[in-house]
């Protein structure tokens, strides 16, 4: 009865199958399933209150002011958990570690449909900060474990399209359950689809050599490409990969070494300039349409899920293009680098809006500059190549920290220059800087794409 509970490759192993003649399973891409509809969920919870606020702020008598610090609210403890969160992922492991935070992070979205004033409403912002920061560091360490070098841009980019997915085609859903059902509505369904699936993820969820649908060719076919496996320890009990690699010693002096070096550094600027492109779409873009460019709230939420489709299309495509050098033959530096810049670049164009005056031209300048930014964010797949052994999740922790400040700064940027010039033209040239100095950033700091290596 044991065996028919044992994982397809052991079953492969016992019946002498070779794996080089045995047919490939493709259990990776479930898991890469799991991870796309986390990562949507994960975006609906931290920007659902941005559909609800219209209504949220006249119940409460909250005013702007007070609510662009709930927005910001967010991403204060977000920023601040990234390394704590990234050193519980490198010592209880993806599994663990997920669940938990897919279910403090929809218990927090669920409790703001109860709150009736401030105090409460930014409690539960803060705890949602706290409880999604380990979500990418761990998306990525399960990338960097179930996929070949070969496969993990597309990878990443699968799982990050569900960012865009989920805001483009459920905010309508969502202000229609808003208009019929009031803002609170929207909290309840979010936080209990997150609960839902937090609880899919713990039955689903396995590491490659415990998963009943990986065979032995697929096993092999991940550990060729450099996928960090699942391994039996010597108890015969199953343990997390990643923990069972040799650890570097952390320590201040480690970190250090770390924060020097230009991969790193190259990568977190390079991602902050991506990601402000991102956060002035999810925070400023309908405020923008609405007082710059004066469209209605209907053509509004019309035209602004026109940029998200085309971010959801740049992120594929990046993941896609990039895995496709990389398996003809191009170096990693140009496979990995060359459409992150690219995007950049395109990203920059942002500011052409300013000089338009059609509408329609100014929705295909924000597409296409959203489709650029979605390019650029294959920088998750760096943090799994450049990592030292054994601090792949403190590194991604710092790389999420640095590309999530943009949360903090990029908001009270642009509200501070619209405050004080009433118009967005240098807000759009604030954001198209940003975006070339991030392309900058990866042309002359980054420099090789290696695993670091810390001399200790």
């Amino acid at each position: 009865m044991q065996a028919q509970h044992a994982p397809q490759g052991e079953h492969a192993r016992a019946q002498g199958v070779p794996a080089a003649t045995a047919r490939r399973t493709s259990a990776r891409y479930k898991i890469l399933a799991l991870l796309a509809i986390g990562t949507m969920i994960n975006y609906l919870d931290r920007t659902v209150l941005g559909i609800a606020a219209p209504q949220l702020t006249k119940e409460l008598g909250i005013n702007a002011a007070v609510m662009g610090v709930m927005f910001s609210a967010f991403s204060w403890t977000y920023v601040a958990a990234q390394i704590p969160g990234g050193l519980f992922l490198d010592r209880f492991g993806s599994k663990l570690t997920y669940y938990l935070s897919m279910t403090f992070w929809s218990l927090c979205t669920l409790l703001q449909g109860f709150v009736h004033g401030v105090a409460p409403l930014l409690a539960c912002r803060l705890g949602l900060g706290v409880s999604e920061s380990p979500c990418f560091p761990t998306n990525s360490r399960v990338v960097a474990t179930w996929f070949p070098q070969n496969e993990r841009a597309l990878a990443t980019g699968t799982y990050t399209v569900g960012e865009y997915i989920g805001l483009a085609f459920f905010s309508p859903i969502l202000f229609a359950l808003m208009g019929a059902y009031g803002w609170r509505t929207l909290f309840y369904v979010v936080g209990a689809a997150g609960l839902v699936f937090a609880v899919i993820w713990w039955i689903f969820y396995r590491e490659p050599r415990d998963h009943p649908g990986a065979n032995a060719a697929e096993l092999e076919y991940i550990e060729a490409g450099g996928g960090l496996t699942h391994r039996k320890s010597k108890s015969g009990t199953s343990a997390d990969a990643a923990a069972e690699q040799p650890k570097a010693k952390l320590s201040w002096r480690t970190m250090g070494h770390l924060l020097k070096q230009r991969q790193l550094l190259g990568i977190c600027l390079g991602q902050f300039a991506g990601n402000s492109t991102l956060v002035f779409f999810l925070t400023w873009f309908p405020t923008y349409l609405a007082t710059e460019r004066h469209m209605a709230w209907l053509k509004i939420g019309f035209f602004a899920i026109m940029p998200f489709i085309a971010a959801s299309v740049g992120v594929l495509f990046g993941g896609w293009f990039s895995d496709w050098m990389l398996k003809r033959g191009k170096s990693p530096n140009i496979a990995r680098k060359l459409p992150i810049i690219t995007g950049l670049l395109l990203a920059s164009t942002i500011v052409l809006a300013n000089y338009v005056q059609s509408n329609t031209v100014v929705i295909v300048i924000m597409s296409v500059a959203f489709f650029a930014q979605g390019m650029a964010a294959l920088g998750w797949t760096l943090v799994s190549d450049i990592a030292p052994d054994g601090l792949l999740g403190v590194t991604g922790g710092i790389f999420n920290l640095a590309a999530n400040l943009a949360g903090i700064i990029t908001p009270l940027a642009i509200g501070i220059i619209v405050t004080a010039t009433g118009s967005f033209v240098g807000a759009l040239a604030f954001i198209g800087t940003i975006a070339l100095i991030g392309a900058l950033a990866y042309i002359f700091v980054v420099g090789d794409i290696k695993r670091i290596v810390l001399n200790d």
